[in-house]
């Protein structure tokens, strides 16, 4: 008996030291708790970038998150790391700039579905077609959260926002599908049901060279399930998880079947297109070889 409860005993703090995280070491501590609301997903978010970063190894001092306006853009007040919160629609102009200028840091972009496929749709294009080594963590919860809830991009058909309150009629479109076709070379979507697939993308397109997307499905239960009928946290996550099918069981479904759905997982990774920086090294030096030839 004794054994047997020393072994129960060594057990438990094997599994306790296995939980332990610290999450001090990456966060700013003075600035918690977060103002996100209770039940809100991108505390999830937050934890799954951070134990990605903590996996990776990545110094902090090297690593540069980059935030816009909405309940996203809190995530640059939040994570100890060099942080620039910007204005609205413009994370990913700041962000190559950033990267052009420190092509060894690691960015990581934060944005919402109305900061970066909406009022910051164009600049988004044109990130995935230069294929800048950037990670745009798109925090999809199809409303403008923060920003008293209008209609975005991947609002769905028919729900209710405060500029659509007949019912949504704008149609919406996939942003996974978006970010493939204007060229981004890694393509990825999870949602805050599954931190561990979460984090095992992140960990493939953070250490990918080129653009990385991620489309996040996140919960926003109090700007827009309440206004249609999922006011509680666990009614929108269900609603979230009924529309998201394994890419495998997606690509098995009949186009009638697929309809309402959305793949997840990995759902591109191209290898074989230069990364932007890497080829402005070589306009960098056919400047300086023209100005040296010119001397």
């Amino acid at each position: 008996m004794v054994a047997v409860s020393l072994q129960q005993k060594l057990s438990q703090k094997s599994r306790s030291s296995k939980m332990a995280f610290n999450y001090e070491e990456y966060l700013r501590i003075n600035k918690m708790p977060t103002l996100w609301c209770w039940g809100c997903g991108d505390g999830v978010i937050l934890k799954s970038v951070i134990r990605t970063i903590d996996s990776l190894g990545w110094n902090m001092n090297d690593v540069c998150i980059v935030s816009g306006i909405g309940c996203s853009g809190r995530f640059s007040s939040y994570v100890n790391c060099n942080t620039v919160h910007t204005t609205h629609g413009r994370t990913m102009a700041y962000a190559t700039g950033i990267k052009l200028a420190n092509p060894d840091k690691k960015v990581i972009v934060i944005s919402g579905d109305g900061d970066s496929m909406a009022i910051g749709g164009n600049h988004t294009i044109h990130a995935c077609r230069r294929n800048i080594d950037l990670n745009l963590v798109m925090i999809n919860n199809f409303i403008y959260g923060l920003t008293n809830s209008q209609t975005s991009p991947t609002t769905p058909k028919d729900f209710w926002t405060v500029t659509a309150q007949y019912g949504n009629i704008d149609p919406n479109f996939d942003p996974c599908e978006m970010a493939s076709a204007a060229g981004a070379t890694f393509v990825a979507r999870e949602s805050v049901l599954s931190p561990k697939k979460l984090e095992k993308v992140l960990m493939e397109g953070f250490t990918h060279k080129g653009f990385s997307f991620f489309d996040i499905h996140s919960n926003c239960h109090i700007n827009l399930g309440r206004k249609n009928k999922m006011g509680e946290a666990t009614s929108m996550l269900k609603w979230i998880e009924s529309r998201l099918v394994s890419k495998t069981k997606f690509d098995a479904l009949s186009p009638e079947e697929q309809v309402g759905k959305f793949p997840t997982g990995v759902l591109k990774h191209q290898t074989d297109k230069i990364e932007y920086t890497e080829a402005y090294d070589g306009v960098i030096a056919k400047a300086q070889a023209k100005a040296g030839g010119a001397k």
